[in-house]
């Protein structure tokens, strides 16, 4: 590397500096070309709940802020796994009474068929 011969206080040089010293945790992302460096998918998918921003600062309480969130998550990451969302909770949340918790996994939408 050229650092050396770089002015120290570059903006290259400390750019160089910022990925050397993080190089063991930038590694994995070199060596396995199917990792993401970002998280862009997950924010796309997260889009259509920011669009509605300032509605969710009303949703009542703390607890309901907490709901919202559960709710929007299962949403999501039905929607990432291919499961329609609303069939799925609705499945879902009528199997839960009688269900074994031993075998609460079969109900996570990754492990349900599309």
């Amino acid at each position: 590397m050229q650092l050396p011969s770089i002015s120290g206080k570059s903006p290259l040089a400390v750019a160089s500096r910022y990925a050397l010293t993080r190089m063991t945790r930038l590694r994995p992302y070199l060596d396995h070309d199917f990792l993401e460096l970002d998280n862009n998918t997950a924010e796309r998918a997260m889009r259509s709940v920011a669009v509605g921003w300032e509605n969710y600062l009303f949703v009542g309480s703390q607890t309901g802020g907490r709901a919202a969130a559960i709710a929007y998550t299962l949403i999501e990451t039905a929607k990432l796994n291919g499961v329609d969302p609303q069939g799925w909770l609705a499945d879902t949340l009528a199997r839960i009474p009688g269900y074994k918790i031993t075998r609460v996994d079969d109900l996570l939408p990754w492990n349900r068929p599309k």
